[in-house]
């Protein structure tokens, strides 16, 4: 079915196509009205309390005490550990609790415990302190001197390979519900999970493996794709950056060039040049045009050896006869993004995407991990590595478009991306969605997922377009008011003043400037269809990832890992 078909039955699947045009309203909406439940034991007697049973694995709390300048309220905070080393921390709101959960992701490889509740603004639950909090360090540690990419962890404890793919956000969530029902007498009314990046790709899990655990699911650019987006998509743009000496050919001074030679073909594609590009797939731009001609000052283009990998990168990783490892790399209109991550932050610096790919390949991209020496150098772009590390799709991936149970269950699902996403492309979000139609039917689609792509966006935020929005107002209210967000108003700052909003539509809608009007206001746009909004073809060597029932489920049985289907 072609995309313009698709999007004729997506607005037909909402009854009103006038759904779309942009209204304020369209944000509207309030979450249920709920009693406030007061807690009905001392904070300090949670620690005595055992939890194991429900959560299926022994379950010890080392902490249970009052946080009195907790913000925005005091809360009482329960440190945990899920054997064999899932670490978890639980805020339960002390002046009263209005019924719901919020668990968040963990980014990167995690190694950490962090509740952070970004874009909660005009959520009230969540800015008045009245939701219980959760979060989990996935079963590991960072420790001391040990990054977020280095995760020797897996060499020490296999174990946590498993907790880190799904176990550790599930067991979470049930030791948290169980602590929520031991302090204030009664199970939440309503649970949700917010994540981006990894956090992302737990969020999907989540709807994926346990439809069950939550209501509402923000999956902001998911890392769907861990096994090949960490070994594959990285490793590709390093390594196509490096040269002979081990040295950047790339280099964060050209990016600008780079950007503004993309901006320049494709900016005005969608009839208004306002420095960002709306639909990037639709973007054919070559990275040539930088090339320095005769004569040209060298700092203000690029050398053959600069443009032929900014071609690679925007390619993505290949096989030698041209067979793709990865969805697609990197959009145009991202490059000023790639500094810091494939392009080093300074000349001299090392490639970020160097140690991450590493990471990954050494110690958890296959069953048994690599030596430690191993580099870039001796990793193979070819169709045998993508086999073998396949093997690892089963456990660590989220991608299955079946989401059935959690659709039945009442779930809702909001994902969102940033169209210039360095470190996750954005197809692999568009491909995941378009995946759910055909498996499930856009109509049922619609009723319960939504996925919101942001020209200009970065990764999880940042960028040159508006991608500031109400995220979790937008996610409560369609679960608890039945409100559906079928238009976002997304803002932008710039001096700490907003200078730009745009209305965001859901996939595969676009937004489109009026002819007339103020083209940093919202109310100058219009939701329309793009037939370009996404290749009809997104073929690649993991398309079969993007099938249902692929889950195996594994355990450790302390001198090898056995899994099932």
């Amino acid at each position: 079915m072609s995309i313009a078909a698709r999007s004729t039955r997506f607005l037909g699947a909402l009854s009103l196509a006038t759904l779309f045009a942009f209204q304020l309203e369209a944000q509207s909406g309030s979450p249920a009205e709920l009693k406030v439940v007061p807690p009905r034991v001392a904070c300090t007697a949670l620690k005595l309390v055992d939890v194991s049973g429900p959560v299926g694995a022994k379950t010890t709390l080392q902490e249970a005490v009052e946080v009195q300048d907790g913000q925005p309220a005091p809360y009482c905070r329960v440190l945990g550990t899920i054997a064999p080393a899932i670490q978890f921390e639980v805020r339960l709101p002390l002046g009263g609790w209005t019924q719901r959960y919020l668990q968040t992701g963990c980014g990167g490889l995690c190694g950490t415990l962090n509740i952070s509740t970004p874009r909660a603004d005009s959520c009230v639950p969540v800015t008045n302190g009245d939701v219980v909090l959760a979060s989990t360090d996935m079963g590991h540690r960072n420790g001391p001197g040990r990054g977020n990419a280095d995760p020797t962890w897996a060499v020490e404890n296999p174990q946590s390979k498993i907790d880190f793919a799904y176990r550790g956000v599930h067991l979470t969530a049930i030791a948290a519900k169980a602590l929520i029902e031991k302090f204030y007498g009664q199970k939440p009314r309503y649970s949700y999970f917010s994540g981006c990046s990894d956090g992302g790709r737990e969020a999907l899990m989540e709807a994926q493996r346990y439809p069950q655990d939550f209501d509402g699911i923000a999956a902001g650019a998911p890392a769907m794709n861990f096994v090949t987006q960490n070994t594959f998509y990285h490793g590709w743009n390093a390594w196509k950056n490096t040269d002979s000496t081990g040295n950047a050919i790339l280099t964060p001074d050209k990016l600008p060039i780079l950007h503004q030679a993309a901006l320049d073909a494709c900016d005005a594609l969608d009839g208004l040049k306002d420095g960002q590009i709306t639909v990037p797939s639709a973007c054919h731009f070559d990275p040539a045009v930088t090339i320095c001609k005769d004569g040209q000052d060298g700092a203000t283009c690029l050398t053959p050896a600069q443009a032929a990998t900014a071609k690679a990168i925007y390619q993505g990783a290949r096989t030698e006869t041209g067979k793709k490892l990865v969805i697609g790399g990197p959009q145009p209109g991202s490059e000023l993004f790639w500094q810091g991550v494939y392009v080093p932050q300074r000349a001299g610096a090392a490639i970020f995407s160097t140690g991450i790919s590493l990471g990954t390949i050494k110690y958890l991209a296959y069953e048994k991990p690599l030596a430690p020496e191993f580099g870039l150098k001796d990793f193979h772009f070819d169709r045998d590595n993508f086999d073998a590390i396949a093997q690892m799709h089963p456990i660590y991936d989220a991608t299955d478009p079946d989401l059935e149970k959690f659709s039945a269950a009442g779930g809702k699902l909001l994902m969102f991306h940033g169209w210039s996403d360095p470190h996750i492309s954005p197809l692999n979000s568009i491909a995941y969605y378009m995946a759910m139609e055909r498996t499930m039917g856009e109509a049922k689609v619609s009723k319960f997922a939504r996925l919101f792509l942001f020209p200009g966006g970065g990764h999880c935020n940042g960028g040159d377009g508006p991608f500031d929005f109400p995220l979790l107002s937008l996610l409560v209210n369609w679960v608890e008011g039945g409100t559906p967000p079928n238009a976002i108003l997304a803002s932008r700052k710039q001096g700490g003043k907003v200078d730009r909003t745009r209305p965001v539509y859901p996939f595969p809608i676009i937004a489109k400037y009026k002819g007339t009007g103020d083209p940093n206001s919202a109310s100058s746009f219009e939701g329309v269809r793009d037939p370009q909004v996404t290749p009809e073809q997104l073929d690649w060597l993991g398309a079969a990832f993007y099938l249902p029932g692929y889950e195996k489920s594994c355990e450790w049985t302390g001198t090898e890992m056995k899994c099932k289907r």
